[in-house]
């Protein structure tokens, strides 16, 4: 049987224990703050970085993980005789995956599968849970493989912004769009589609914003023995209502707060679901 390795990187938001238990490897993007560097999820805390914008700080910048990176990481593994299945951020928010796909070609090696979530965050997060589940049962290379592929596209999801400030900065949306959503207090609710972030609604207010986080999950059938992924940049009442919410349903839940990278991004009390959907 084939001994098979999990990599992924810091935007699928994993739990250590996660990674303990599943033995996954995460590799992290990186966040540049004026001349300082720091890798996700080391040295920095959201509520740091965040103040330091508020302050009038340089605004964060992020940066993909890069193909020496991958190199290493892969070649230490197939070294040790494993097959690898390497899972990533959305190729439309990111060039990590160009970055494995680089290292993949200068490896030559036919025991490496790259997989493009088409998502962030709980997309990869749920679908590496089911994968380290299928390789505990003792499934194939390519089982385990399809169990990711069907995975990611069972998950739905739905995402609000407290601000439109950071998406503004980031170069995510027009200046105008987050001037006028910011002015009118305007929360945007985002989906993804085909791996592109997509605004599919849009409320007027964290009331409203909420509303809509909670009739997704009463709308969203779960995969039975499946938890729900909830993010959040900074907990919030709106956070907290929806994690009740699931809870009292009977969903059980993985309540996650994600990296800097995402962060940056998101800007502070994003909240977010992910649900493995029947």
């Amino acid at each position: 049987m084939s001994k098979i390795k999990l990599i992924t990187d810091s935007t699928s938001d994993l739990t250590q224990e996660l990674v303990e238990k599943y033995d996954i490897h995460v590799l992290p993007l990186t966040v540049h703050i004026g001349d300082q560097t720091y890798k996700d999820g080391e040295s920095i805390t959201l509520e740091e970085m965040y103040q330091g914008v508020e302050k009038g700080g340089a605004f964060p910048t992020t940066s993909q993980v890069n193909p020496q990176e991958f190199h290493d990481v892969y070649k230490k593994y197939l070294e040790e005789g494993y097959k690898i299945i390497s899972l990533h951020i959305s190729s439309h928010l990111s060039g990590t995956m160009q970055s494995a796909e680089i290292a993949k070609d200068m490896l030559e090696s036919k025991d490496i599968t790259i997989i493009d979530s088409e998502g962030v965050s709980g997309v990869l997060f749920l679908a590496l849970v089911e994968a380290g589940e299928k390789i505990g049962e003792g499934k194939s290379y390519e089982e385990v493989i399809e169990a990711i592929e069907k995975t990611k596209k069972e998950v739905k999801l739905l995402v609000t912004f407290d601000t439109m400030e950071y998406l503004m900065k980031g170069g995510r949306i027009p200046k105008s769009v987050g001037a006028i959503g910011g002015f009118l207090g305007i929360k945007p609710l985002i989906s993804l589609k085909d791996g592109k972030l997509e605004m599919v609604d849009k409320a007027r207010g964290s009331k409203k914003a909420l509303k809509s986080l909670l009739a997704f999950i009463d709308e969203t059938p779960v995969k039975e023995g499946t938890k729900a992924v909830v993010i959040n940049s900074l907990d919030s009442e709106t956070n907290r209502s929806v994690i009740r919410h699931l809870k009292e349903k009977g969903v059980g839940v993985y309540e996650i707060t994600v990296g800097c990278v995402l962060g940056v991004h998101a800007g502070p009390k994003l909240v977010g679901i992910f649900l493995h959907s029947a």
